[in-house]
């Protein structure tokens, strides 16, 4: 029998594939500031310490080096830690850990050790949490060989990917978009998994191809929606996985549609956009292109805490639209 389908938030989503994991594994623990009694700074935790117990689900103390390096040694031991990082920002505090520990180990002990721990990173602007509090650094641990990086963008891919992060071998990074937090969707009951490294067509289309990440992916199928209404059939790809990446399946698309926007709310520079520009430079895809490729990312400039302004720096559905508009009819 198909497993029953309900309508759960992101977060809910999230909370349901921890216990999940946590019930099925006695090696599955939860570590991070205030994820004990106070449930998580966006309450993603919830009461999950009253059901496991404070052994299993860890407040640690506010040092997120410290807190970072007990959860790579503890996967290091055998255990399946999930640590959680108040803001993705802190990151930058930790890493050390996950750079030069985590994703190193393997490589370094010969691969007899691998370092399973999950690692969960809350993201992104439009809290008014200004410019330590609202970063996007996915890209940043993109570079890093060694470390898996995803970013589900909705509360059916937010649980079974995370449940799949859960059973791999190596340190998975997970950036959960903030406002994605409260969106609802279909999850099914029970335990599932959503491949890492494999990528979503979200909608078909034949004029051009966007590919985007998180909350992104919302952005532009709206956008894709209102251009519909103009002749204009786009093609909308859910990036998922930063590292390792869906080549294949952005070049056929691309190879289809002959144009290519990529849309994420990263700084535009160096991003998983430009990742994704050059991957298609260098690929059979190229000689399809009827358009030069384009990239729409956020302003080069820390996000700001005036939420006129912080809007301004990420784009937005319209910014999507002309971006499109411009590469398709352009080319024609």
């Amino acid at each position: 029998m198909d497993a029953e389908v309900r309508e759960l938030s992101y977060a809910q989503a999230i909370q349901e594939a921890m216990a999940i994991a946590m019930e099925a594994d006695e090696r599955v623990l939860l570590m991070g500031e205030d994820i004990g009694v106070y449930g998580g700074a966006f309450q993603v935790t919830g009461d999950l310490v009253e059901r496991f117990g404070v052994d299993r689900v860890m407040d640690t103390p506010i040092s997120e080096l410290g807190g970072a390096g007990v959860a790579v040694g503890a996967a290091m031991t055998g255990l399946r830690p999930i640590f959680e990082f108040q803001f993705s920002d802190f990151a930058t505090l930790a890493l050390e850990q996950i750079v030069n520990q985590a994703a190193k180990m393997r490589f370094m002990l010969g691969g007899e050790v691998s370092v399973p721990v999950v690692m969960r990173f809350p993201a992104g602007s439009g809290t008014g949490a200004a410019a330590q509090h609202s970063q996007s650094l996915e890209a940043w641990l993109g570079h890093v060989p060694g470390l898996k990086v995803i970013q589900p963008a909705t509360p059916h891919d937010a649980k079974g990917m995370l449940l799949a992060a859960v059973a791999d071998p190596d340190p998975v990074m997970i950036f959960e978009h903030k406002l994605l937090y409260k969106m609802k969707g279909p999850v099914p009951e029970g335990h599932y998994t959503v491949p890492i490294g494999k990528a979503d067509v979200r909608r078909e289309g034949s004029d051009l191809t966007i590919v985007a990440t998180s909350i992104m992916v919302h952005k532009a199928l709206e956008a894709a929606q209102a251009l519909q209404a103009e002749g204009i059939d786009i093609e909308v790809i859910d990036l998922r996985t930063v590292r390792p990446m869906d080549k294949r399946t952005i070049i056929e698309s691309v190879k289809k549609t002959s144009r290519l926007l990529c849309v994420y709310e990263a700084v535009k520079t160096l991003g998983v956009g430009a990742e994704v520009s050059a991957m298609i430079a260098e690929s059979e895809a190229f000689d399809f292109l009827d358009a030069p490729i384009a990239r729409l990312g956020g302003a080069e400039t820390p996000i700001p805490y005036n939420p006129d302004l912080e809007r301004a720096t990420v784009p937005q559905v319209p910014d999507i639209v002309a971006a499109a508009r411009d590469l398709v009819r352009g080319a024609r």
